[in-house]
């Protein structure tokens, strides 16, 4: 299952309806544009300091999904596809898909937008 930015924050926050899904995974997978994502959020967060000691401490129990060139080629014809229907997504969150894509698994997302995506499996919490 890969998490995006909301069902991270989430889990980062304590949230047990996202803990227990993700207990009941195989596999749980940050891609890097949620990383990037969650540090930006947290780069001027009162809390800074515990949200950099959870990254610490725990990103090692998550794979970190790397964008590569075929991530790309995926992204790219997601976007055209989307467009085209006339259903277009936030570039990061096209991005997230197409890396769930690329390794066949879940988004763990609130936002209906991945929906749209075709042979994409959306939970939510």
């Amino acid at each position: 299952m890969i998490l995006d930015t909301n069902a991270l924050s989430a889990f980062v926050d304590g949230d047990a309806s996202v803990g227990e899904m993700l207990r009941l995974q195989a596999r749980a997978a940050i891609p890097v544009i949620v990383l990037g994502e969650f540090r930006y959020g947290i780069a001027e967060s009162r809390h800074r300091s515990a949200y950099e000691a959870w990254l610490a401490s725990q990103l090692q129990h998550f794979d970190v999904l790397a964008v590569t060139d075929e991530t790309a080629v995926t992204y790219a014809a997601l976007r055209v596809a989307l467009k085209r229907s006339g259903r277009p997504i936030p570039a990061n969150d096209a991005w997230i898909a197409a890396l769930a894509l690329q390794h066949r698994l879940p988004v763990l997302s609130r936002d209906q937008h991945f929906d749209v995506v075709p042979d994409l499996e959306r939970k939510s919490w």
